[in-house]
């Protein structure tokens, strides 16, 4: 069904990223504006440090409200344990099963170092699909 089964053919080698002392509101914006469900957390060397979802930002406005606080920055809401990353090499059949097994929409990919070189997420596995089904021909 696909060409390749090189992840670094299918991941977005530019995602959106943020910083973990950027401010909830900055990381909101930047989901918003990009039409994304969730955030690379890096730091200023690229290394990945967590992901922040749309759930994780809603989660941290309804507690600083219910609270009457200042939201504050990423690193309070961010995902930092668990996570799941692949590396540019894997098999992207076998990243879109786990993917799929854990409920997960989106996956860091990163490089032997730590650093972030791209994301993977359901959205581009289903266009990479999409657009070899459009350039096969019948049979």
């Amino acid at each position: 069904m696909l060409r390749s089964v090189d992840l670094k053919d299918y991941m977005l080698t530019k995602p959106v990223v943020i910083s973990a002392n950027a401010h909830l509101f900055e990381a909101i914006d930047l989901i918003v504006k990009n039409r994304v469900s969730g955030l690379c957390v890096v730091d200023e060397k690229d290394h990945l440090q967590g992901i922040l979802s749309e759930l994780d930002c809603m989660r941290g406005i309804l507690n600083a409200t219910y609270h009457q606080d200042s939201a504050g920055e990423v690193a309070k809401y961010m995902v930092t344990e668990h996570i799941n990353c692949a590396r540019p090499g894997d098999d992207i059949v076998n990243i879109a099963q786990d993917m799929l097994s854990k409920g997960q929409r989106r996956r860091p990919v990163i490089d032997e170092n730590g650093k972030l070189v791209g994301q993977i997420t359901c959205r581009r596995i289903l266009a990479a699909v999409k657009s070899f089904n459009a350039t096969a021909v019948p049979a």
